[in-house]
């Protein structure tokens, strides 16, 4: 055999060897828990020991498996109540493999785990929900509620239930539940929520043609109020300005009467100290308030009226 056969040969054999040196050898990781089957079933329990680990080669597969905790998150279902209320209830739930084994003769893989907890978690939620009335699904406490002053003033009064179970011992009920069944498939749930709850179409149309009701009545408590307060103010208004009108109007009078006073006072010092010219301005005065063109008179020649017209044609 030359010399580039046996190269040829001697690497084939070192890339078999290598091969196989490959897959006799494989690591479990921290994260990591390994089950090995040989055609098929599986041989031994489960390795979480992490480090280096042999198996035959080729014959055996290591078959990996999560050890840390894995999320679920379930779809929302349309849920009846005890008091026939219809809800979408939305959960979810922390969940890990606590027996490899068990895990993989029942489920094989992830896929299978979730489809067996949708089941499992599912037909619980639906157990608990119709087995308890609305108020002990979407309160946890008997925590009393705060009444608002719109709801105050609006007159609204809420009649709220005392619940004896609540929301988070529900959840708790359908963990407990939930578990004893996961654990016959290798699974160990370490909690389980509800992540949401929402009424269903027609539930929600009451809920808002309430909301709008309570809304619409408050709207007309405050109208009303307004209306009644503006009435208020506009009489108050009417009693400010007549009291002004009232103050002022008297005033004037006042300054009228004080000032006619001071007038008469004037016209009587004058007259004190001529009496026949004050007597002779105040006729002409009454001749100018008196006489007009549009004016007849009929007087006789001697009236005391026309005494300063007839001294004015003698001079």
């Amino acid at each position: 055999m030359n010399k580039p056969t046996v190269n040829i040969v001697l690497g084939i054999f070192a890339f078999l060897v290598l091969l196989v040196l490959l897959n006799s050898f494989y690591i479990v990781y921290e994260y990591d828990q390994v089950i090995i089957t040989q055609f098929g079933e599986p041989k031994g329990d489960a390795i979480t020991d992490p480090g280096l680990h042999m198996k035959i080669p080729f014959i055996q597969k290591a078959n990996r498996f999560e050890k840390r905790w894995l999320e679920w998150d379930g779809d929302a279902n349309e849920i009846p109540t005890k008091d026939k209320k219809y809800l979408w209830v939305d959960t979810y739930a922390r969940w890990r493999i606590s027996d490899p084994l068990v895990y993989f003769q029942r489920l094989r893989d992830e896929r299978g785990a979730h489809s067996r907890i949708d089941d499992i978690i599912d037909g619980e939620t639906r157990n608990a929900i119709a087995s308890y009335d609305l108020i002990e699904i979407v309160r946890s406490t008997n925590r009393e509620f705060e009444e608002s002053e719109e709801t105050a003033m609006a007159d609204i009064s809420y009649v709220v239930t005392e619940i004896t179970t609540g929301r988070e011992k529900i959840a708790q009920i359908i963990l407990e539940e939930s578990s004893l069944k996961a654990a016959d498939l290798g699974i160990e749930l370490r909690d389980v929520r509800i992540k949401r709850l929402n009424y269903v179409q027609e539930v929600q149309r009451k809920v808002f043609d309430r909301m709008i009701s309570e809304r619409k009545q408050i709207a007309a408590k405050y109208r009303s109020e307004g209306d009644g307060e503006s009435a208020k103010i506009r009489g108050e208004k009417e009693r400010e300005l007549k009291r002004i009108q009232s103050g002022a109007y008297r005033r004037a009078q006042e300054i009228k009467g004080e000032a006619d006073a001071e007038a008469i006072r004037i016209y009587a010092s004058a007259y004190n100290l001529d009496p026949e010219f004050y007597q002779f301005m105040k006729t002409l005065e009454t001749y100018i308030s008196s006489m007009d063109k549009e004016t007849w008179m009929l007087l006789s020649t001697d009236a005391e009226f026309l005494k300063y017209l007839k001294s004015s044609d003698k001079r």
